[in-house]
């Protein structure tokens, strides 16, 4: 079917397509105080827009809305079909609270109660 397309209704059923997909996403990682939607996320990496999003290397954060999830330190691999794919070298998950230095017991209790 899309063989009988023409090439600029194809283009634009990709730019809408596209453009759902930014909307649809609470993904977005943030690089030097700019936010940029992720339009896809893989288990080692994630996709880009590369007409929104500068050629990036380094270190970056990536939330769900508010909520910080990780930071990774990341390297752009290829371009396919108008996502500029990005690996991740190492990926740190963000703790909500902090480390313990002792080992908790499995049956320990929630709360002592006093009377």
């Amino acid at each position: 079917m899309e063989a009988m397309l023409s090439t600029e209704v194809r283009a634009g059923l990709n730019a809408a397509r596209a453009a759902s997909i930014r909307k649809a996403t609470r993904l977005r990682i943030e690089v030097d105080g700019a936010r940029h939607s992720i339009l896809r996320m893989k288990g080692n990496g994630f996709a880009l827009d590369p007409k929104e999003v500068p050629q990036l290397r380094g270190l970056v954060d990536v939330y769900d809305g508010a909520t910080h999830l990780m930071r990774c330190l990341v390297v752009a691999v290829d371009e396919i079909d108008g996502e500029m794919h990005y690996e991740f070298k190492r990926a740190t998950r963000v703790a909500d609270r902090p480390a313990a230095d002792f080992v908790r017991d499995d049956n320990a209790p929630v709360a002592l109660i006093g009377i």
